[in-house]
């Protein structure tokens, strides 16, 4: 007789952003307060109109939305991928996600059931914790590709071992936690890495909206790649949860039919503020201006303070380390802590971001002056 082997349990390791609850303790003390700039929730208001849209529409909301979403949803989405991004996609090669990180953490086990042959994930060495709990989560190997010197995914670097069981390659451009932000050649490299290696190319574009420049993994030809879009962080939705995923035609159609079984459906009223919201630009351009304002000021703070920020120009996210290149990435945000500041460390995105800490740029704009002017006041930060 065999004996029976069984797999250890899974035992979920702490959220990332939990690690965090001492050093959030100690900002708290601070007079003043906590200014919380650790997780990029976003904290100014809902446009009135997108939530006019949702209220009018709870009205509607007896029966059970599709899982694919409305027909209104899927051509508002194709509309603004076409005037923003400059693609032309059917609306038929859209599905929507309960929010983008449902659908990064249930992706992998998805696509490894359409192909059992591959188990491995790719995804930024420095990067959104997700990507590589996705992986955990469906039982499948999780494998950081390194990044270049701006940030960027190198994909020459993936060995052509991982190449082989890759079932997806996770790209993230403008970049959390770097901001970095890929132009279309780079893209189009990544895009044709993955056809020719038979690795779906999932490109999370979450915060496309506030690039310098618009580009998507689209415009590199739908074939292979699942372009990934929230509204989140562009019209302030974040506790709405919806988004949209777009690209190669059988693949979207396959994550339809499957997530259907699953019971994946945005709320009618949800629907109905993303279409409201994917409408207008009036409001985005609002909120790309605030973050850009809200970018100056605290660069201009911690500058002499001794802090840089060596990632790319997206106006989100600073990510921050030494002047001196030295320094660890806690103790940098003990630091901050103590003088009322909440920041992420860089390793809860990967090892490879030890030195470095994560500041959101989510707190209102005279909040953010009280903090930096708080900074400012404090001996020993240099």
């Amino acid at each position: 007789m065999h004996a029976t082997v069984h797999a250890a349990p899974f035992v979920p390791p702490p959220y990332p952003y939990e690690r965090l609850a001492t050093l959030a303790a100690l900002a708290d003390m601070v007079d003043g307060g906590i200014v919380d700039c650790s997780i990029g929730t976003p904290c100014d208001p809902v446009p009135e109109f997108v939530a006019r849209a949702a209220a009018d529409a709870a009205t509607a909301s007896a029966g059970y939305p599709t899982a694919a979403s409305s027909v209104a949803y899927r051509e508002a989405a194709a509309a603004w991928i076409d005037r923003r991004l400059g693609v032309g996609i059917p609306a038929e090669s859209i599905g929507i996600c309960i929010g983008t990180k449902e659908l990064v953490g249930g992706l992998p086990h998805l696509l490894h059931r359409r192909d059992p042959s591959r188990d491995t994930v790719l995804y930024p060495a420095i990067a959104y914790p997700t990507y590589a709990m996705g992986a955990t989560l469906a039982g499948l190997r999780a494998v950081p590709v390194p990044l270049d010197a701006e940030w960027h995914l190198d994909v020459d670097a993936i060995d052509p071992a991982d190449a082989r069981r890759g079932l997806v390659l996770w790209m993230n451009e403008p970049g959390n936690p770097s901001a970095s932000a890929a132009d279309g050649a780079h893209l189009m490299k990544v895009a044709d890495w993955g056809r020719a290696h038979g690795v779906v190319v999932a490109s999370d574009e979450c915060y496309v909206e506030f690039a310098p420049r618009a580009a998507t993994i689209l415009a590199a030809g739908s074939e292979g790649s699942l372009a990934v879009h929230s509204l989140s962080k562009r019209s302030n939705l974040a506790g709405m949860r919806c988004g949209f995923y777009a690209g190669d035609a059988a693949l979207v159609k396959y994550l339809i039919e499957a997530r259907k079984h699953w019971g994946f459906m945005a709320p009618t009223p949800v629907q109905a503020a993303a279409v409201a919201a994917l409408g207008d630009d009036a409001h985005v351009d609002d909120q790309r201006a605030r973050y850009e304002e809200r970018r100056a000021l605290v660069l201009g703070a911690l500058d002499p303070l001794g802090l840089v920020h060596d990632g790319g120009p997206t106006p989100f996210y600073l990510w921050l380390r030494e002047a001196s290149g030295t320094g660890d990435g806690w103790e940098l945000a003990a630091r901050l802590a103590r003088g009322g500041l909440l920041v992420s460390p860089g390793d809860l995105y990967g090892q490879a971001g030890a030195g470095h800490v994560r500041l959101a740029l989510v707190q209102p704009t005279d909040r953010l002056r009280f903090a930096m002017e708080r900074l400012a006041d404090m001996k020993g930060m240099t």
